[in-house]
């Protein structure tokens, strides 16, 4: 789930719900091998229906037992999406302890900024009262619309303490609710497509929005001049209108806001086989140098701008803004070499045979590196009903503009994204 500077999403994992729903017809008239549902990775290069894979990384989680860590699970989830990370979360009432509810399956998303909670899982409690709407200086009710490439979503804007893993937030932080009904309806201006605003259509029960920017729009929504037309808040009374929104009110990335550990985040995810697993349990971690199992040992690590956009990578000769995703299900960029799947998976890549692609990632400062991605036909992968873990699936972005190195490349690798602070450039690594 990429959120990009217009405040627009692209949610290239909604790709893989019509997939894996149409996956057990194609299985029960015989289609495709089954995958194996290990969590074995080879660290050579793997031949596969006659063409080659890269070598997979190996790196381990560690284990998620200390204060500053919460476990990652892949695996069927909310509504069977594929590559779907997720991690528990508790919602607190501000100023108190008591009254909490602990909400599992919510998506790990290191391309968005921001807590965004289905309202349907929240207890009755808490969405009535116990997590108060928040307001503008005017006393008008803040609610948020975001946007993605296929619909919106629709809710309020307001104030919780966040605890995930052993981490608190110091103070309690703005959050959307999504499709809350005290929002009213959505204004006619919020975005096009289908509104998305359950649990069935997220695939989740909210998202954690952990990149590299503290809040979800900053400057944009802030400032009078940009709010005016591009704002995704909104204040609604007789009719609904865009509004400025100070930093200190937009919805806002929790670890940035913990008591420690809050300077940035590195997601760990085990190998799995090239061709698919059933599940996958990483670990989140939270700070990069703040403690004894948080080091950065990156091998490479890219200046971005404020998104954590790689805005100087180059594929196919091609310069294109690159970055690091673990809200997208898969690789998501534009090649016309590959073939195309058929209808059943619309979207996605079914090359005849196993592809190597390389990419040169490269940010606001002078490092460069080559990254190569292995690709198998979504088809393939999706034979095995029983397998939510994917390593080498990839889809069409769109245009030639965009390369998204969703879920499938942070397999077998540690992953960092080093947060915008006053003393701190917005980094990614791995």
């Amino acid at each position: 789930m990429r959120t990009m500077q217009s405040a627009v999403k692209l949610r290239g994992w909604v790709l893989a719900v019509v997939a894996v729903a149409l996956v057990s017809v194609i299985a029960a008239c015989g289609g495709g091998g089954g995958g194996d549902s290990s969590s074995s990775s080879n660290n050579s290069s793997t031949t596969l229906n006659g063409g080659s894979l890269p070598a997979s990384p190996t790196q381990q989680p560690i284990a998620a037992t200390a204060a500053n860590t919460v476990a990652i699970t892949v695996g069927r989830g909310v509504n069977g999406v594929i590559n779907i990370p997720t991690v528990s979360v508790t919602v607190c009432p501000p100023g108190t302890t008591s009254n909490c509810q602990t909400i599992n399956n919510i998506q790990v998303d290191t391309g968005s900024f921001g807590l965004r909670l289905v309202s349907s899982v929240l207890n009755s409690s808490l969405l009535n009262g116990g997590l108060p709407i928040s307001t503008l200086a005017s006393g008008a009710q803040l609610a948020e619309c975001a946007t993605f490439a296929d619909g919106f979503t629709w809710g309020t804007v307001r104030t919780a303490t966040i605890q995930i893993g052993g981490e608190t937030t110091a103070s309690p932080i703005p959050i959307q609710i999504i499709g809350d009904s005290a929002a009213g309806a959505a204004p006619s201006g919020c975005g096009s497509g289908s509104a998305e605003n359950t649990a069935t259509d997220l695939g989740a029960n909210g998202i954690l929005g952990i990149g590299t920017a503290p809040t979800d729009c900053g400057a944009t929504c802030s400032t009078p001049s940009t709010a005016t037309n591009y704002s995704n808040y909104f204040t609604c009374g007789t009719s609904c209108a865009r509004a400025t929104v100070p930093l200190s009110q937009q919805v806002a990335n929790p670890v940035a806001k913990f008591t420690a550990d809050n300077n940035g985040v590195i997601v760990q995810m085990p190998p799995v086989s090239n061709t698919g697993a059933a599940s996958a349990t990483g670990t989140l971690v939270f700070g990069i140098g703040t403690q004894s199992n948080n080091a950065l040992a990156a091998t490479q690590t890219f200046t971005t701008d404020a998104f954590g956009n790689m805005n100087n990578s180059v594929f196919n000769g091609t310069t294109v803004q690159a970055f690091f995703d673990s809200g997208s299900n898969a690789y998501f960029f534009g090649d016309s070499s590959l073939a195309q799947c058929g209808s059943n998976f619309a979207g996605f890549y079914c090359p005849s045979s196993a592809q190597t692609r390389s990419i040169t990632l490269g940010g606001l400062s002078s490092t460069r590196a080559s990254a190569s991605i292995g690709i198998l036909s979504a088809s393939t992968l999706f034979s095995n009903t029983s397998n939510y873990a994917f390593n080498d699936l990839a889809g069409q972005i769109g245009g030639n503009s965009s390369f998204d190195l969703g879920l499938p490349f942070f397999y077998g690798r540690y992953m960092y994204y080093g947060f915008a602070t006053s003393t701190q450039a917005p980094y990614v690594g791995f």
